[in-house]
């Protein structure tokens, strides 16, 4: 194969699903700047061996690279915090609430649709990673349990159990959180 077809081809397969790897990178490293990193490396990785591809499903492949470099990321950055004592406690950015908003938009509402979004992103932040990661995957990145197999290289039953308690940890830990939300009068 050429490199202009070996380009296209990748462009065709690969690069549609750039959104959902930075989406995955964003959820698992918790950082904006970090999460581009990791995405930019991934794709030239995902490039680099793209010769090497041989499956059905591209996106499960990128976000499995995605997956991987983002730990390898994580190690790296725990290892060097320890050496220096840096802080490595994630950062979350609030989200715009507005964002594709279809009713109408008072003040209200926007703060209502603020702290659930904020009570819902810090719920999921509090997961641990293997929970976050296959609820990202599912319900985000809409992968089928077997993409999310593949992906996560852990066996089907796994990601079903890990899916299923993820649910239930999120569902105990958003109801608490905005019980405290509602309980101050906010």
């Amino acid at each position: 194969m050429d490199a202009s077809s070996r380009r296209a081809r990748f462009e065709r397969e690969v690069l549609p699903h750039l959104d959902a790897a930075y989406n995955l990178a964003r959820w698992l490293l918790r950082n904006d700047q970090d999460a581009e990193d990791v995405t930019q490396d991934s794709m030239l990785r995902a490039y680099r061996f793209f010769d090497g591809f041989r499956g059905a499903n591209a996106k499960a492949w990128l976000l499995a690279i995605v997956r991987n470099a983002s730990y390898s990321w994580l190690a790296r950055k725990r290892l060097s915090a320890s050496v220096v004592g840096a802080d490595v406690s994630p950062r979350f950015d609030d989200a715009d609430p507005a964002d594709g908003a279809a009713t109408e938009e008072t003040p209200e509402s926007l703060l209502s649709t603020k702290i659930e979004l904020a009570a819902l992103q810090g719920s999921l932040d509090e997961l641990p990673v293997e929970y976050r990661e296959v609820l990202i995957l599912r319900e985000l990145e809409e992968l089928s349990y077997k993409e999310i197999s593949a992906t996560a290289d852990i066996p089907l039953g796994t990601v079903m159990s890990r899916l299923a308690r993820a649910r239930a940890l999120l569902q105990r830990k958003l109801a608490l959180r905005l019980r405290k939300e509602n309980g101050r009068g906010v």
